[in-house]
């Protein structure tokens, strides 16, 4: 029973999978061989396509996908943490409309609020600007990066915290020397999280940039052109896109997992 399960689990690995196996082949490919039809399984494998956008301006858009994502994450962390103690270990009267209230930011459609965003960008002369991208993916993560670091904190037990007391230490070194390094796969799971929505993001991108602040789903939706559809240059460009988020993730699996194992609900 155990063989059959395992054969399973790898059937439905193999079906997960096949897209993306599909779309590094195929970036490989010619164009011609791209939309052929039937497939083309066997075929000279070539780099043209990698080599168009590398001599293409797709190195900015990286560059602004890789600034905002990374900034806004640095201050979501650094807003977050002290934000889910708070709520977690320093917990007050109105903690859970608190709590309410950070959630329900996320219950609002983007599309609702892109006009006002537009407008008041447009006023403050904010447009097509990356500091405005960081704000808002920045406000975008933070109620999610807060709820999570509030289950990793409400892990942590109490004994510590009490131990670090009695022995004089203050806020600020319990929370650097105790409390951030117990909870750091936490915050590795929170920080990945982040960074995935935040280089993926593309309706702010599509609305409020244009040229200066253009960020990589940008770029992705550029190659669609009213010339046709390249599929071979298409797949270069979003296996180039989906690298950072891999490589980060491969960085930080270990701390990954057992982030995601601390916050489980007891």
């Amino acid at each position: 029973m155990s063989k059959i399960l395992t054969t399973l689990a790898w059937f439905a690995a193999f079906i997960f999978f096949a897209p993306v196996l599909w779309m590094v082949m195929t970036s490989f490919k010619q164009e011609a061989e791209a939309a052929s039809s039937p497939p083309t399984f066997f075929f000279e494998p070539t780099l043209d396509q990698y080599r168009a956008i590398f001599s293409s301006e797709a190195g900015s858009h990286f560059l602004n996908s890789f600034i905002a994502t990374t900034v806004s994450t640095l201050l979501v962390l650094v807003l977050a943490i002290p934000a889910a103690y708070a709520l977690s270990i320093r917990p007050v009267k109105r903690t859970q409309d608190a709590l309410f209230f950070f959630i329900s930011t996320k219950m609002l459609p983007i599309v609702a609020v892109i006009m006002p965003i537009y407008v008041i960008a447009g006023n403050i002369r904010m447009l097509d600007n990356l500091a405005l991208l960081i704000i808002l993916y920045t406000a975008m993560n933070l109620p999610i990066a807060i709820w999570m670091m509030r289950s990793f904190f409400l892990e942590v037990p109490g004994e510590v915290l009490e131990a670090a007391s009695v022995d004089g230490a203050p806020l600020l070194m319990t929370m650097r020397r105790v409390l951030i390094p117990m909870v750091a796969p936490g915050i590795a799971a929170t920080a990945l999280i982040c960074v995935i929505f935040a280089w993926n993001e593309f309706f702010f991108a599509l609305n409020l940039t244009a040229a200066e602040a253009a960020t990589v789903p940008i770029y992705l939706m550029s190659t669609m052109t009213s010339e046709g559809l390249f599929l071979a240059q298409l797949s270069a460009a979003s296996v180039l896109a989906s690298l950072p988020v891999v490589i980060a993730g491969w960085i930080a699996q270990k701390q990954l997992v057992r982030g995601l194992s601390m916050g489980a609900v007891k």
